[in-house]
């Protein structure tokens, strides 16, 4: 349900995004050949420019999203099985997840280790076991993984001996389809030029023309798509996977908790003041937002809270329990 929702609302934004555009700037456009010879031609160079560049940001993180992140994937895991930071988890919990006659078993686990400031914590992940007749990944059992000590490649962590490859032949049809959008949006440009140049060169295009509208549009659900997770995370100025991998737990003095005036879904945002003494004994201060739920306000009451701090950033702080639901 939840991810038809999700097709849905894609394909929903994806028509106001190009084919909404383009209807009405073909139904608004007068069927009389415009007087385009007046028209400044360098600015329409610039309306040109500026209409490639922007096709050329959203065709390029296309790219990286469906291709390149892949191969990126592959070499990060290489590099964390010869350079990760060794860690033994313990298997909290264990559910399997994958249907029967799947080419996998999949599990849902939750582990128990110490992070890279050997900071006791928990995390959830999922992971395909290729050998489930050894039983590996049971409740009670105890695994290698590594973690990478910079936070800085994606996945953070892996199994150790993990292994990753490529399908290329998956790989490959969606380098064709994403080759396919360039022809497609290539061809949009000859087209428009051919039928409505009159004569003049680029002078036609103008800042409304679907060749500029569309791509800035689907820039601008990207831009408003990562501002509404940002607030849902509660606003981090960094991430909290950094936070919880090479941070240092304690609790935490509530000093405050204010209403911002802010709501995500009818839901308050919450400005938290809180103190607490870090690990050389020093007491700090330090605010974080957070979207509260309203059946959760007993959060906003309680005198302590459980946090986490960065140890060579201690103003940077993130409630253990949220972290605790990051997978």
């Amino acid at each position: 349900m939840g991810r038809g929702l999700g097709i849905f609302w894609m394909l929903y934004m994806l028509f106001f995004a190009v084919p909404f555009p383009m209807i009405l700037y073909y139904n608004i456009k007068s069927d009389d050949p415009p007087q385009l010879y007046d028209t400044d031609p360098w600015l329409a160079l610039g309306v040109l420019v500026l209409s490639v560049i922007l096709w050329s940001i959203v065709l390029s993180s296309w790219f990286y999203k469906w291709i390149v992140v892949n191969f990126t994937a592959k070499s990060n895991i290489s590099y964390l099985n010869k350079h990760g930071v060794s860690r033994k988890a313990e298997i909290l919990e264990a559910v399997k997840i994958s249907k029967e006659n799947s080419r996998y078993t999949v599990y849902e686990l939750l582990l128990s280790f110490k992070n890279l400031v050997n900071t006791e914590i928990t995390q959830k992940t999922v992971v395909n076991d290729s050998k489930p007749q050894q039983k590996r990944f049971e409740k009670g059992k105890t695994v290698e993984i590594r973690i990478d000590q910079d936070m800085k490649r994606k996945p953070y962590f892996i199994f150790a001996g993990t292994e990753a490859s490529i399908n290329v032949l998956v790989i490959t049809f969606i380098t064709l389809g994403w080759m396919a959008l360039v022809a497609l949006i290539a061809g949009y440009y000859i087209y428009s030029y051919l039928t409505e140049n009159n004569g003049t060169g680029w002078r036609f295009i103008v800042y409304w023309h679907p060749l500029v509208v569309c791509p800035a549009i689907l820039l601008f659900y990207k831009g408003i798509l990562s501002f509404f997770l940002r607030k849902l995370t509660g606003g981090y100025k960094v991430a909290p996977e950094l936070i919880k991998f090479k941070g240092i737990r304690t609790t935490a003095r509530l000093i405050s908790a204010d209403q911002t005036g802010t709501y995500i879904n009818e839901q308050p945002m919450v400005l938290f003041k809180l103190e607490y003494t870090d690990e050389k004994n020093q007491i700090r201060r330090a605010e974080i937002k957070k979207i509260v739920n309203l059946l959760d306000l007993n959060q906003v009451r309680q005198r302590t809270a459980d946090i986490f701090y960065l140890k060579e950033d201690p103003g940077r702080i993130a409630f253990a329990v949220d972290l605790d639901e990051i997978s």
